[in-house]
């Protein structure tokens, strides 16, 4: 018999992650409406921006704008993939770090050129550094689960990139289905085993909905013990480098459920939904998640 939380984190992806694959350009303007937004719906952990570059992801070309005029609540992330990127988000005020690689090589190849070796090697000193100035440390791995390249991942090469991060100090891991492939019987294996392996890092569970299993899979990773995940509001989202990768699960389908299932999460619905109302004019496709129809046609 599994015990599942009292309690549950979101973190909320939306403005970054949600964003980033966006074919229009945000305004800087709307991107602040949209957080504020989701700050009143109570949401405390969010991924702000990041800091990349404008050539590759042009939609995120304003985060000093962001950081310097946003709000400070709780603990807010911003996306950083080298050195380059750290020292521009410490330099705007950052207080929390996200640095991300894939387990697969060819995925990391293809997404910022370097192997998972090649990047781990450069990430290495600069988490050290990190952790010596008290920066909070969140590290993402993607393809954690499937690779649009390589397929199937296995078990032990996630386990074992982790575990890189943990012995550098890193504060949480976000484990990513990047493509959407999981099964809910794979979610808690690995999950199960992470739980087990790494029992003092938060553990975060990242889901896309590609394939429509991001809930039965949240619900799995919960029974193995997890109570954080990232999730973006609207199900805006998917990764530019990943070929199929649709959406974030939605934040507003995620909360429904965990408070249908009596876990709280502190954030109110109906201002979530607010939120999404409140960036769909400004995204090319419409938002389709099953609790923002709701909330449209009770409006």
């Amino acid at each position: 018999m599994f015990i599942l939380p009292n309690n549950a984190t979101i973190i909320e992806v939306g403005p970054r992650d949600g964003l980033q694959n966006e074919g229009n350009v945000v305004s800087t303007e709307h991107k602040l409406q949209f957080i504020e937004r989701l700050q009143k719906a109570g949401i405390q952990e969010m991924e702000l921006t990041s800091f990349v570059s404008p050539k590759w992801v042009p939609q995120m070309a304003d985060a000093k704008d962001i950081m310097a005029n946003v709000e400070k609540i709780g603990r807010q992330f911003v996306l950083t993939p080298n050195e380059k990127g750290i020292n521009a988000a410490l330099e705007s005020g950052a207080q929390a770090v996200a640095v991300f690689v894939g387990v697969s090589n060819t995925f990391n190849k293809k997404n910022i050129n370097k192997t998972t070796d090649e990047s781990m090697e450069a990430l290495k000193p600069l988490i050290l550094k990190l952790k010596q100035d008290g920066i909070f440390v969140r590290a993402c791995i993607s393809t954690a689960f499937y690779c649009p390249f390589e397929g199937a991942i296995k078990p032990e090469d996630t386990l074992a990139l982790c575990r890189q991060f943990v012995d550098w100090g890193v504060d949480e891991l976000s484990v990513a289905d990047t493509i959407g492939m999981a099964t809910p019987a794979e979610s808690y294996e690995l999950f199960r085993q992470l739980k087990e392996a790494f029992p003092d890092v938060l553990m975060t569970a990242h889901f896309h909905d590609t394939r429509k299993m991001a809930l039965a899979n949240i619900f799995a990773a919960l029974q193995a013990g997890v109570d954080r995940f990232d999730s973006s509001a609207g199900g805006l989202g998917g990764c530019p480098f990943a070929p199929g990768a649709t959406g974030n699960v939605a934040t507003e389908d995620v909360v429904n459920m965990l408070h249908r299932m009596g876990i709280e999460t502190g954030i109110n619905l109906d201002l979530l939904c607010e939120a999404v109302q409140t960036i769909e004019p400004h995204v090319t496709n419409p938002v389709q998640t099953g609790m923002y129809r709701l909330y449209q046609n009770q409006a």
